[in-house]
């Protein structure tokens, strides 16, 4: 059953985001992930206002888990450091 990392974004320091970005999508790749939304337009109905927004289909919750654990999201996530307020979910897929 497929699982999705669904991540809602507000910049802090752009050198960060760009810095995490290509290493983050590398490690998407690599791991087995597939982009369904990165950034674009977007309209917020309830809740905080996250100016990106991003959704990645992966295989299973297992893979999802273990990709967000791997160190080649490590290596991102130690880029971006405190260069964002993020929410971040793991989710089951139906």
């Amino acid at each position: 059953m497929a699982a999705y990392w669904i991540v809602r974004v507000n910049v802090l320091n752009a050198e960060k985001i760009q810095a995490y970005a290509p290493l983050a999508a590398a490690a998407v790749e690599a791991l087995g992930g597939k982009y369904l939304a990165r950034g674009g337009s977007y309209d917020t109905k309830e809740g905080a206002e996250y100016v990106r927004n991003v959704v990645v289909e992966w295989p299973s919750l297992e893979t999802a888990q273990q990709a967000y654990d791997s160190p080649e999201y490590k290596r991102a996530l130690d880029a971006l450091d405190d260069g964002a307020d993020r929410l971040f979910v793991i989710v089951e897929g139906l």
